[in-house]
């Protein structure tokens, strides 16, 4: 048999508890006191007792562990009882109504185009080769001119010349390689996008994130208070914050876009940063850093 007890009836049973007790000791209190008038010597004089055990104290009627036994079993079925209502003890989760606050995430916030990593430059065509004109001092080939070639050891011959050849240009470089996601790049449009916890278990992916944007709703209008500034002045409308969701689902770079004043910029931020840790948004089935843009609205009831 399962018992559900709630903290205000623990409370009361407790109260009860207490005020039977303190009951209990004063009307004792109250009639050992009033046997102090009576005289017991006369009251017990002549008196003959069954056994020595039964006579062990000079006057019974005064007698404080004749209720020993009593005392000892109130005792122990408080324990008990108390021990119960421990195991007993049921919280509920207070509910909060947010169905009218489902629409503000994507109604009143326009959602920014994804940034795109821009594809590197095509590399610089080579440079043209150069046309080598050769103009060539021959003399004529209709003019057939001999001379002696003969040599002795006195005719001086003279080292041939070489002409350094032109060297040919340097190929092109190598085209850059592609560039890698940068480990600390904020990302505001993926293709998971962050979630709340607690709608895991949900295998529809609509369903899951309509699940998880009531969560998180719940938990920060059941957490928020309504700052005494603004309420004195009759502050109402709507903060729009922005945080990041890192890979790990931590929060963190919590700022207010629009604050109402009064101290409700504050108090969101103070909600945020009590959120339990998220499931963080992925890209190409990696976690990835999300922007993520939550409005909170402060309404005077």
């Amino acid at each position: 048999m399962t018992f559900e007890i709630s903290g205000t009836t623990i409370r009361l049973i407790l109260a009860s508890i207490v005020v039977l007790t303190t009951a209990m000791i004063l009307v004792l209190r109250y009639l050992f006191n009033k046997r102090e008038t009576i005289n017991l010597t006369e009251k017990n004089k002549g008196r003959k007792w069954s056994s020595p055990l039964e006579g062990r104290n000079k006057y019974p009627e005064v007698d404080t562990f004749v209720l020993r036994n009593t005392f000892l079993n109130y005792g122990l079925m408080v324990a008990i009882g108390l021990m119960i209502l421990a195991f007993s003890w049921t919280s509920y989760q207070k509910k909060v109504d947010v169905s009218s606050l489902l629409g503000t995430l994507t109604d009143e916030i326009e959602m920014e185009t994804p940034r795109t990593t821009e594809p590197p430059p095509p590399p610089p065509p080579p440079p043209p080769t150069a046309t080598q004109i050769v103009v060539s001092d021959l003399p004529d080939m209709e003019t057939v001119i001999f001379e002696d070639q003969s040599i002795d050891e006195n005719t001086n011959i003279d080292a041939p010349v070489f002409e350094e050849k032109k060297a040919a240009p340097p190929p092109p470089p190598p085209p850059p390689p592609p560039m890698e996601d940068n480990e600390r790049e904020i990302f505001k449009v993926v293709e998971q996008q962050p979630m709340f916890p607690g709608c895991m278990d949900i295998s529809d992916k609509t369903e899951r994130y309509k699940c998880s944007e009531q969560k998180m709703l719940e938990f920060i209008y059941s957490e928020i208070s309504y700052p005494s500034i603004a309420r004195e002045n009759g502050i109402s409308g709507m903060v729009v914050t922005r945080f990041v969701v890192e890979k790990d689902g931590s929060i963190s770079n919590i700022e207010v876009i629009r604050d109402i004043g009064g101290g409700c910029g504050d108090e969101a931020v103070r909600v945020i940063k009590k959120m339990p840790i998220w499931i963080p948004g992925k890209q190409r089935e990696k976690p990835v850093r999300v922007m993520f843009t939550l409005p909170v609205k402060f309404v005077l009831s």
